[in-house]
């Protein structure tokens, strides 16, 4: 008898948050698209990490004392058929209930993806149109190339972009009153990176 580890088989209507939590650790991230099983790969360069190290600080400076801010890895089940990893979110402490030993269940206050070559389509088409649908109230994709941070707000169950920041602009959210940041503030922060 063979008692090597076996992935779990896909069925035809697609997987399930049970079959997603039962893969092998193969160390690869995976995401879970509307039952479809998704890499993340290739992982996040250094550029990436530093800078959704340096959001992160800056977020938890001004608004940890209202919001629970987390970063990835960490499950959003969204649904039993669509398990998100954004790279940052946030969570009001009045709806810290929706956190549990899987991850985070249900919409976080904001979602935060950090753009890289490989991912760029995935965030921004078929994440802005997830994120919407399970009526998550803000969405941030922060272009790391380019230094800039659209701000997505949902309007009648879709996002419209509601401001685009660079630089010296402070980023505000009228959802989330404490934030206040810019870009620099962000770019200020990255050591130099000669070899990236």
């Amino acid at each position: 008898m063979n008692d090597e580890k076996k992935s779990p088989q896909v069925r035809e209507q697609g997987m399930t948050y049970g079959d997603y939590a039962a893969l092998p650790d193969d160390g690869v991230r995976y995401e879970l698209a509307d039952g479809v099983l998704e890499a993340m790969s290739p992982s996040a360069a250094p550029r990436h990490q530093v800078i959704s190290s340096a959001l992160e600080r800056i977020l938890e400076s001004s608004c940890q004392s209202e919001y629970l801010i987390l970063h990835a890895p960490l499950d959003v089940i969204l649904s039993e058929r669509e398990v998100r990893q954004p790279d940052i979110v946030m969570i009001h402490r009045d709806r810290l209930s929706i956190l549990s030993k899987r991850g985070v269940e249900g919409a976080p206050d904001l979602v935060v993806e950090i753009l890289s070559p490989s991912s760029m389509k995935r965030d921004k088409v078929s994440k802005l149109r997830v994120y919407a649908q399970y009526g998550i109230p803000e969405y941030w994709i922060v272009d790391v190339t380019g230094s800039i941070l659209e701000q997505y707000l949902i309007q009648e169950g879709r996002y419209e972009l509601a401001d685009v920041y660079t630089e010296d602009e402070p980023v505000r959210s009228t959802q989330l009153t404490c934030v206040h940041f810019t870009m620099n503030q962000i770019v200020a922060r990255i050591p130099n990176l000669p070899n990236l």
